[in-house]
């Protein structure tokens, strides 16, 4: 009988069609060099068209990087229920409408299935939420979202990191999104302590 301790810890990435597709496809590449961890995907229809602009990678190099891939309108999807065990689930970027989807319970659609999931199990979730400036509405969604019990994590760049390149800047907002799940990568520059 295989008990949890010979299973990978599994980690759900949803890439949602804001700007920063990036900050998603690196979690997913970093992940793969973490012994015992298992990646399940959802890619938005609009992470695909997004990342026609922003990366140099086609559809199905994306799809290549996880280790399990599902269709966002899957919500029979093995993720969907409570009894699939999972560390937590990132949203990497997180749109706007995805939050309000995620804090009004309105699953619909897999990412906000598999985001309510996570919440309802007291599993943690992370949105890389991608906008600015802010209106009200937006700052109501973040507070929903957060008393429902997500992390809202804009990626911000650290800049006592002195980073060198825009791929480094990338690296230490997903490294800082993946501490949140207690993975943490040797790359990320801490404050005071030696990269």
């Amino acid at each position: 009988m295989m008990t949890q301790s010979d299973r990978r810890k599994r980690l759900i990435v949803a890439i949602t069609g804001a700007s920063g597709v990036i900050y998603g496809i690196r979690a997913l590449q970093l992940l793969r060099e973490v012994p015992g961890i298992e990646t399940h995907a959802i890619i938005s229809p609009s992470a695909f068209r997004t990342a026609q602009d922003e990366v140099d990678m086609t559809q199905e190099e994306m799809k290549a990087l996880p280790d399990v891939l599902y269709s966002h309108r899957d919500i029979g999807a093995s993720l969907s229920s409570g009894s699939f065990q999972t560390a937590g689930m990132l949203v990497a970027p997180c749109t706007v409408k995805t939050l309000s989807n995620i804090a009004t319970c309105n699953a619909g659609e897999l990412i906000p299935r598999a985001a309510d999931v996570c919440l309802k199990e007291r599993r943690r979730l992370v949105l890389m939420f991608r906008e600015t400036p802010l209106h009200p509405g937006h700052i109501a969604l973040m507070e929903q979202a957060t008393r429902n019990g997500a992390i809202v994590m804009p990626p911000v760049p650290a800049f006592y990191s002195k980073p060198k390149t825009l791929m480094e800047m990338v690296d230490q907002s997903v490294g800082r999104a993946l501490d949140l799940f207690d993975i943490h990568m040797d790359h990320v520059r801490r404050w005071t302590e030696d990269g």
